[in-house]
């Protein structure tokens, strides 16, 4: 099969537009981290990893359906992917959950430990410990947190995963 056939221009452009949307959104959480000062708390950087692992996993399934869009290894890696992000999702959903209150938060987000060196400085140290809480949003942008969008997020990808995975390019397979 050539690229320029329709079935694998779907796969090309599903595959594409998911890994340009996850670079983007695991780019945008870096970038509100280092650049915006928004620090994240426990739960902000547990829906990062579903990224870490499906990005890999998405590049290897593009670069396998440009070379054999028929192989059903690639129909496996962009279903592995669509799995992997479906957990980000499920991630994301109970963040923003927890922001508006719907239910509660896990119990140990709530800021980062003191290291005490000496006693004596007791008082500054405290004075500079940041507490990160997983149940307040950093910031709202029409309406949605950063896991309210990383919900949005997931949700898009899982589906371009399985839209991928599902498309005629892999039918003769």
């Amino acid at each position: 099969m050539k690229l320029t056939d329709s079935a694998g221009r779907a796969q090309i452009v599903f595959g594409g537009l998911a890994l340009l949307l996850a670079l983007g959104a695991i780019g945008s959480a870096w970038g509100f981290q280092l650049i915006g000062g928004y620090v994240p708390c426990a739960l902000c950087l547990e829906q990062r990893e579903p990224y870490y692992l499906g990005i890999p996993i998405l590049l290897l399934a593009v670069i396998l359906t440009i070379a054999k869009p028929h192989l059903w290894l690639v129909r496996l890696l962009y279903v592995a992917f669509a799995i992997v992000i479906a957990y980000g999702f499920y991630l994301a959903v109970y963040h923003a959950g927890a922001e508006w209150e719907l239910w509660l938060g896990p119990s140990d987000c709530g800021g980062t430990p003191a290291v005490l060196t000496d006693t004596t400085d007791l008082l500054a140290q405290l004075e500079t410990v940041k507490i990160i809480s997983c149940t307040e949003a950093a910031a709202r942008f029409l309406g949605l947190s950063f896991a309210g969008w990383n919900a949005v997020a997931t949700l898009v990808l899982a589906v371009l995963g399985l839209l991928a995975a599902f498309s005629s390019a892999n039918k003769e397979a």
